[in-house]
C-alpha cells in the first residue's frame, strides 16, 4: 500500500508545481467547498451511497439521494437567471456537456410536440464543439453558421440558413470556446422574428461564462425574463469552484411537460431525464458553496477576473504583443508564443485568419492573479 500512496502523493506533488501557471483552459484551480471534505468524513456521509435518480422534483423518491437539497439549489440558482420560482425547473448535471446533451434533447422534444416535427439545430462554428457530437448522437439535422469578427454567431449567414418550414432549435453560446465571444441574442430574434420558423426553442450554453456573467453588470445577458431563452447550460467546476466536473441545467416545468412520458414501475415516477444514475454529492457541493460561499464572494471573484483580463490585455498592449478580448469576457487571445511557454502554462491554441492566424489563449480564473500575469509579461518580453 506504500508504494501506492508514494505514487500519489508524486502525482498530486507534481500538481502543485503547476496549479499556478495553468492558465490556459476555464478550470477554477481555488475550489469553492473549503471544509467540505472534514464535514464529509465527521458527518458520516462518506460512508452513504448517494445516488440521485430521475427528476429531482418528482413527489416521491425512493433510493437514498440529496434530491430534496436539490431543489433548492436549482431553484436559488435560478432566482439568479431571472426564472420565477413557480416556473423554474431543472436538475444538477454531470458537466456543462450533459447539460447542453439534456438542452438539446428538451428542446427537439418540446418542438416535435408542438409541431409533428424534428427540428434543425443552428449554432455557430465558434460553439463547443460537443454539439457536433450532441446531434450526432441525437440523430438531429444541425446547421453551422460561420462566426462574425467578434468570433458570434453571424447574422446574415443565420437569416440564409433558417428553414422556416422547420422547427428551429438555437444554440446560443455564451462565450465561445477559444475567443470569448457571445452570441447576439437580440439579434438572432431580430432574425427569428423576419424568418419565422414555425416554432422556436432557445439553449444557452454558458458553461463559464454562464456562471459569472450574473455577478456582473452584464448579468441581462443570462437572464431569462430578458433573454426569452427556453433553458441553459452551466458548469460547476468551472467559475464556480466545484473540484469534479459538474454543472447544472435551468429550464421551465412546460419544457418538462412536453417531453414524452417513460413510467419507469421500480423508480414508481416518469423518467424525464437522458442520465438515470447522478451524483448526490455534487449537490451538496452545490449546496455547500452556497451557504459557505454566498452570492457576495461570487460577485467579488466575478468582478476581479474580468479586472485582471483587462490588465492582461493592457500589459500585452504596453509591449505592443498582438491581443484581443471582449468587454464581458474573461478570456484573451494574442498572437502564439513559442512552444516552450505555451507548455508552461498550458496554454490552449486557435487558428483565426482574420487574427493573424496562429493563436494562443489565456482564460483569466480566480486564480490568476497579477503576479501570475506579470510572470507570463515576464516570458513573453524574453521571446
Amino acid at each position: 500500500m506504500k508504494e501506492v500512496e508514494d505514487k500519489l502523493i508524486s502525482l498530486v506533488k507534481s500538481y502543485y508545481e503547476r496549479i499556478d501557471h495553468t492558465i490556459g483552459y476555464p478550470i477554477c484551480q481555488y475550489p469553492n467547498i473549503e471544509g467540505f471534505g472534514e464535514w464529509y468524513d465527521k458527518s458520516g456521509i462518506c460512508d452513504i451511497v448517494l445516488d440521485n435518480v430521475g427528476n429531482p422534483f418528482a413527489e416521491e423518491q425512493l433510493l437514498l439521494g440529496s434530491t430534496l437539497i436539490e431543489r433548492e439549489v436549482i431553484l436559488k440558482f435560478a432566482s439568479i437567471y431571472g426564472i420565477p420560482e413557480d416556473k423554474a425547473w431543472g436538475f444538477v448535471t454531470s458537466s456543462g456537456t450533459d447539460g447542453n446533451m439534456h438542452g438539446i434533447y428538451f428542446g427537439a422534444k418540446k418542438l416535435l410536440y408542438e409541431t409533428g416535427m424534428q427540428p434543425i439545430v443552428y449554432v455557430s462554428e465558434e460553439a463547443h464543439y460537443s454539439f457536433r457530437r450532441i446531434c450526432d448522437v441525437q440523430n438531429l439535422e444541425i446547421r453551422l453558421i460561420n462566426r462574425d469578427k467578434q468570433g458570434g454567431m453571424d447574422l446574415e449567414l443565420l437569416k440564409k440558413s433558417i428553414d422556416p418550414s422547420r422547427p428551429a432549435l438555437i444554440a446560443v453560446a455564451v462565450g465561445s470556446t477559444f475567443m470569448g465571444a457571445i452570441d447576439d441574442q437580440a439579434g438572432i430574434q431580430k432574425v427569428l422574428d423576419e424568418v419565422k420558423p414555425v416554432a422556436v426553442y432557445k439553449h444557452l450554453d454558458g458553461a463559464l461564462f454562464g456562471g459569472y456573467l450574473p455577478f456582473t453588470k452584464y448579468k441581462d445577458l443570462v437572464s431569462m425574463e430578458i433573454q426569452g431563452y427556453d433553458s441553459i447550460a452551466i458548469s460547476g467546476h468551472k467559475f464556480f469552484g466545484i473540484d469534479e466536473p459538474s454543472g447544472f441545467l435551468l429550464s421551465r416545468k412546460d419544457v418538462l411537460e412536453a417531453q414524452k412520458s417513460i413510467k419507469v414501475e421500480y423508480l414508481n415516477d416518469d423518467m424525464p431525464l437522458i442520465s438515470c444514475s447522478r451524483s448526490g454529492l455534487s449537490v451538496l457541493k452545490f449546496y455547500w458553496i452556497i451557504k459557505h460561499v454566498g452570492f457576495d464572494k461570487f460577485t467579488e471573484e466575478a468582478n476581479e477576473m474580468l479586472e485582471n483580463a483587462d490588465y492582461l490585455q493592457q500589459k500585452l498592449d504596453e509591449i505592443n504583443y498582438p491581443a484581443w478580448h471582449m468587454p464581458f469576457s474573461n478570456t484573451v487571445f494574442f498572437k502564439r508564443p513559442t512552444k516552450e511557454i505555451q507548455l508552461k502554462y498550458a496554454l490552449a491554441n486557435g487558428f483565426i485568419p482574420e487574427y493573424g492566424g496562429e493563436l494562443s489563449h489565456v482564460v483569466v480564473m480566480q486564480h490568476v492573479k497579477k503576479n501570475i500575469i506579470d510572470d507570463f509579461i515576464e516570458d513573453i518580453k524574453t521571446m
